[in-house]
């Protein structure tokens, strides 16, 4: 199948791109500059040049292609709201040009969006359109492209991990190293879900090769860590004390991440698991932190 994957060069993208070419798939790779472009040829894609600024470029590239899997997004946090409607833009010009084709789209969101209740894990079946974290508007657009007759599945994504990057937690890390101090909230005994890039990886790959209208998967290996146990763990590599913050002192510490810092986003994926017969066997989120090389993070800040 030809399929156009963007974010083909970025942390998860490029994972898939292996997945997918290991699978026999041929892949048109959505990049922005002229070392992507070279990346993506050394690696055996085709090249399509477009940004996520600029919507049309990254439909003209879905224009091309059998099936779609959207995995770029702007992963700078402090502007995520802007971003996540960027995100919505993006969704919306491939709908146009996917409508009535029965070519599959998969799109990216977040676990959070399966939310059933306070203290429960976030489940594929749930999806609560009116979530208060931004990202909802992914999955917004996604149902819309459905109403219009794209067939379209999401991924729904933790906190994605190896030994130099892990989603929400890198910027965490970098906030804790700049404060000489690694904190959590309260107690610390709210959770983040959590997968290797690779498990992630190979789940698009799956639900691509077994596509189903509809689908929503949680590519979760670890349902949920603790804030606390995650804190330890910056703290031990960075040198850093470890300390419970009041939430009064929370903005002033964690800036544009506070929302996030006393959330509690447990998340299983045992329908995926069941639906896909995908097993996570990379490592758990704790060994990749505790693997970091913290004094080269530190040099290439």
């Amino acid at each position: 199948m030809r399929v156009f994957l963007t974010g083909a060069t970025g942390f998860i993208g490029s994972r898939v791109l292996k997945q997918l070419l290991g699978a026999g798939h041929q892949v048109i790779g959505l990049t922005r500059s002229d070392a992507g472009e070279r990346w993506l040829a050394e690696a055996g894609a085709s090249v399509h040049r477009g940004t996520l600024d600029d919507p049309a470029s990254v439909a003209s590239g879905a224009e091309q292609a059998e099936a779609v899997i959207h995995t770029a997004f702007d992963h700078e946090f402090s502007r995520f709201a802007e971003n996540c409607e960027k995100d919505r833009r993006v969704i919306a010009a491939m709908a146009q040009v996917l409508a009535g084709s029965n070519r599959p789209l998969i799109i990216t969101s977040g676990t959070a969006m399966g939310a059933t209740g306070p203290g429960q894990p976030a489940v594929e079946q749930a999806a609560d359109w009116d979530h208060p974290l931004p990202r909802v508007a992914s999955e917004q657009a996604g149902r819309d492209a459905a109403d219009k007759g794209v067939s379209v599945a999401v991924v729904r994504l933790p906190q994605v991990h190896d030994p130099e990057r892990q989603g929400l937690i890198s910027p965490l890390i970098e906030i804790s190293r700049a404060k000489g101090l690694s904190a959590y909230v309260g107690d610390g005994t709210n959770r983040w879900p959590a997968a290797h890039v690779d498990d992630v990886a190979r789940l698009y790959r799956l639900a691509l090769d077994h596509h189903e209208p509809g689908a929503r998967y949680h590519a979760v290996a670890e349902e949920g860590i603790s804030l606390r146990l995650i804190a330890e763990t910056i703290g031990a590599g960075l040198g850093v004390p470890v300390r419970s913050l009041a939430p009064d002192a929370v903005g002033d510490h964690f800036g544009w991440m506070s929302p996030f810092m006393g959330l509690d986003m447990p998340a299983s994926s045992a329908w995926t698991r069941k639906r896909l017969n995908w097993t996570p066997s990379g490592p758990d989120l704790i060994s990749d932190l505790k693997a970091m090389d913290y004094g080269r993070v530190a040099a290439a800040g």
